[in-house]
């Protein structure tokens, strides 16, 4: 193919600890770069009068509100943050909502819509309305939202989102082939591979080359692209995780800087890294990104893919 260029092991208490350590003595971002986050999820508590769906797991033990997200970002340099409303919360996206209400220049919104639910498409053609959104994120990680990709569960989904004019953010390691044929029948539809099709299970399995190979096939497709988010939860080393770089290099090579998207998924890996470093492992330690790559890697591709003014 012809390229560009030829675990969360540890609590929120340490990890914020983490997130704080070492920012300040991380060199300041680039005059003029903005630093956006691709992906992290906020949730609130488990509670009778706002119940999660019945055995579901947090990745993280107390909720991930976006008053402790918040200094977090002005501590490492972020500006902006695009808000993944969690799968265990179920489709609900009020939190998220509540989140750009209180800072609607530090987030925006990829929200959830009940997938296998075809009477979902009546929210499709007003959804970019709501203050905010972005756009959407559809996940198929479980058996039943996988079969959904096979049995025309959610086929209603793609041609009504590309009339909308609506990004959509997929999460579908083990299943990035079937979006070959997604990103061909619905070439206006903007479609975001999340994690670089890359999942915990796939790299305890030694099964990373053959995920980003499948992810790098999509690249032929210019309505595809790739957020290269959530590394340290994907790499067997310590910071600055050499066995990532290439992974991402390959990817960043197939797609181009304007396709690529710097992101954490925190919570996912949240005591491996501080924010700060998951932010120096692509500015100071990818030595195969320029300075102009890392502008639009860093911020400028995703704003410009989710038209996000």
């Amino acid at each position: 193919m012809l390229t560009r260029r030829g675990l969360l092991n540890g609590s929120l208490s340490a990890g914020v600890a983490l997130a704080v350590r070492g920012s300040a003595s991380a060199q300041a971002p680039r005059p003029g770069r903005i630093i956006v986050d691709a992906q992290v999820h906020l949730w609130k508590a488990n509670t009778p009068d706002r119940p999660w769906p019945p055995n579901t797991v947090a990745q993280l033990p107390e909720p991930f509100s976006y008053d402790k997200l918040v200094p977090m970002m002005n501590e490492a340099g972020v500006a902006r943050v695009v808000i993944v409303p969690p799968s265990w919360e179920g489709d609900r996206i009020d939190y998220a909502l509540e989140a750009h209400a209180k800072h609607p220049d530090r987030f925006g919104i990829m929200g959830r819509i009940p997938l296998a639910d075809p009477k979902s498409a009546a929210l499709l053609p007003k959804w970019k309305e709501q203050p905010g959104m972005l756009g959407i994120r559809v996940s198929f990680n479980t058996p039943e939202q996988i079969a959904w990709l096979g049995n025309g569960a959610a086929d209603w989904f793609w041609p009504a989102a590309e009339k909308a004019g609506i990004p959509v953010m997929f999460l579908a390691p083990s299943n990035m082939p079937a979006f070959d044929r997604i990103a061909e029948r619905h070439p206006q539809l903007q479609l975001i591979a999340d994690h670089m099709g890359l999942s915990i299970d796939i790299a305890k399995a030694n099964q990373r080359e053959a995920a980003i190979a499948q992810t790098a096939s999509l690249a032929k497709h210019p309505n595809v692209s790739v957020k290269l988010s959530s590394a340290p939860a994907y790499s067997f080393d310590p910071y600055p995780y050499r066995d990532m770089a290439p992974f991402i290099e390959r990817l960043f090579d197939t797609f181009g800087p304007r396709r690529c998207y710097w992101g954490t998924d925190m919570t996912n890996s949240f005591a491996k890294a501080s924010y700060r470093q998951r932010i120096t492992h692509f500015t100071e330690e990818l030595r195969f990104l320029s300075e102009e790559d890392k502008d639009w890697v860093m911020g400028r591709a995703i704003m410009a893919r989710l038209n996000w003014a």
